[in-house]
């Protein structure tokens, strides 16, 4: 499956902005069956400055920085990525999850070492007991690690409901647990949150849903969704990814964009400006299918 992407980034601030330097991280990365073919970003007003760098986590970059006036910032990442071959499948066994929360790091597993970085708390996933309180119910002592994380994904999905209106980009997972509601990005930090709380690796992921439009309506341009998911990481297995928005395992309609501790290291679009005041947003996703 071949698909293009459009991504498009519309700030309007409410005063002149005098100058911006901006990190963008809207390059879906190879990975796996994820082949990138194509990607350019095109950016209004015209950067003075246009570097790229791959970050520590091996997500590509863009960095940009503006020095003119400006009152409205467009950042528009078109890329094409191609889907290759059947999806692995989910293993039907795996180790006990106990004995997968107390293998990393392993000097047998080398994959182990880098994953346990994923285990502790990060800026905006806490780790803490009421994570965990909530976990154990999946997490019998002995059930296997896989079928356990499935389990807890449905889970998730069943006790919390998908509200738009109900957080906002820097609500705290413990207050999504509270609220039993959220979006894609409160969801995987809570789910994160919850698995990293028993001793074990999982990391944030974003990147983009296709979305498919009611029978009998025309697919909508700018429809598609930014989203975000969780990976989790299993000895001999690798990194299990899930999705708990949608309790589904991440299959041809999931493009990955970049992974990290939280939202906070793939922010689509972040930096810091001199001036602007207030601003609106805009955001519009295209992912448009380009084979038969």
């Amino acid at each position: 499956m071949t698909y293009r992407i459009t991504h498009k980034t519309t700030y309007e601030y409410k005063r002149p902005v005098a100058f911006g330097n901006h990190a963008v991280c809207l390059t879906p990365r190879t990975s796996g069956r994820l082949r990138l073919l194509t990607d350019e970003l095109r950016v209004t007003p015209v950067p003075a400055t246009v570097t790229r760098r791959v970050d520590f986590f091996g997500n590509q970059v863009t960095l940009f920085t503006i020095q003119e006036p400006h009152e409205v910032l467009e950042v528009e990442a078109r890329s094409e990525v191609r889907i290759d071959g059947p999806a692995a499948p989910w293993p039907a066994d795996s180790a006990p999850w106990e004995e997968v929360a107390n293998s990393l790091p392993s000097d047998t597993d080398p994959a182990g070492v880098d994953a346990y970085q994923f285990v502790f708390d990060s800026p905006r996933v806490p780790t803490g007991e009421e994570f965990a309180a909530y976990a154990r119910p999946s997490f019998p002592a002995g059930r296997p690690f896989s079928e356990a994380l499935l389990e807890f994904t449905a889970r998730i999905h069943r006790d919390f409901r998908f509200d738009s209106k109900a957080t906002g980009v820097r609500t705290k997972p413990e207050e999504v647990l509270r609220l039993r509601r959220g979006v894609c990005q409160d969801f995987a930090q809570l789910q994160i949150a919850c698995l990293r709380s028993l001793g074990l690796a999982a990391r944030y992921v974003s990147g983009y849903l296709r979305t498919t439009p009611p029978p009998g309506r025309a697919r909508l341009v700018g429809a598609d969704a930014s989203h975000a998911w969780v990976s989790a990481y299993c000895p001999n297995s690798g990194w299990l990814d899930v999705d708990p928005t949608n309790n589904v395992i991440p299959f041809d309609g999931h493009v990955t964009l970049a992974w990290g501790r939280d939202y906070g290291d793939v922010s689509p679009v972040r930096g810091v400006i001199a001036g602007g005041h207030d601003h609106t947003l805009e955001v519009a996703v295209d992912m448009e299918p380009l084979d038969p």
